[in-house]
């Protein structure tokens, strides 16, 4: 594994033709979610099917939360009290209604980075599959929906509809993009009804979306990471 700085974020490349993200081959590049470290899903390298000389691209969230335990980081900050204030209540969030007041800096950052890597980084959008866990897959989804580059894929693992005002009207720009979303009917963390809403939203809009539900917590089971090596391997083919 290597660390370097690309794009104004910390980033851990692994796999290639060294086992530190050189050559010139297809590139995997997946954002870890809220309150995680940066090498929060590099073990996924070690994991995923993938064909050879795939490249591994973990950027780090550029906040930290010095929560006490670790490096952990977001890419916005979330309101915990009004988490705490719902599962009180037995509330299920609706965050298709929620624009986060971090969202837009945050976009802003990672459209930077995906702008700058090209500059320092040998990477061909066309066969980069790109996505994230939690909060990583959510930002992931938006920044898909505000560019156009011509992604592979894009892999929505445990996250959720978020900004519906914002992200609905920028779907349909993105028809037939291949995207695999999975998620725990367990999830206590981001409900599982948000995921569904998120899958239906994207398949209305003519994505073509691969889902897998399974029977667990916000995690990433091995069945899904099975899924996901089909998904990886089929959109590096197309």
């Amino acid at each position: 594994m290597r660390e370097t700085l690309l794009g104004g974020l910390k980033v851990r490349l692994v796999g290639g033709t060294d086992g530190q993200g050189g050559g010139d081959g297809p590139i995997v590049l997946l954002l870890h979610g809220f309150g995680a470290p940066g090498h929060d899903l590099v073990p996924l390298a070690d994991v995923i099917e993938v064909p050879g000389g795939t490249r591994w691209l973990f950027p780090e969230a550029p906040l930290s939360l010095n929560m006490g335990f670790g490096d952990s980081r977001a890419w916005w900050i979330i309101d915990f009290a009004r988490i705490q204030e719902d599962r009180a209540a037995g509330r299920i969030r609706d965050l298709s209604v929620e624009i986060p007041q971090g969202l837009a800096l945050a976009r802003e950052r990672f459209l930077g980075f995906l702008r700058e890597l090209p500059r320092k980084f040998q990477i061909d959008y066309k066969k980069t599959v790109i996505g994230g866990f939690s909060q990583g897959a959510m930002l992931s989804c938006d920044a898909v929906l505000h560019t156009d580059y011509p992604f592979a894929g894009l892999v929505q693992l445990s996250g959720n509809l978020l900004a519906q005002s914002v992200w609905g009207p920028l779907m349909s720009t993105r028809k037939g993009l291949p995207v695999f979303q999975s998620h725990g009917t367990l999830d206590d963390i981001l409900p599982h009804i948000g995921a569904e809403r998120l899958r239906d939203a994207l398949t209305q809009s003519s994505l073509v979306v691969e889902w897998q539900s399974f029977r667990g917590g916000h995690e990433i089971p091995e069945s899904v990471l099975q899924r996901l090596s089909g998904f990886i391997m089929k959109a590096f083919k197309a």
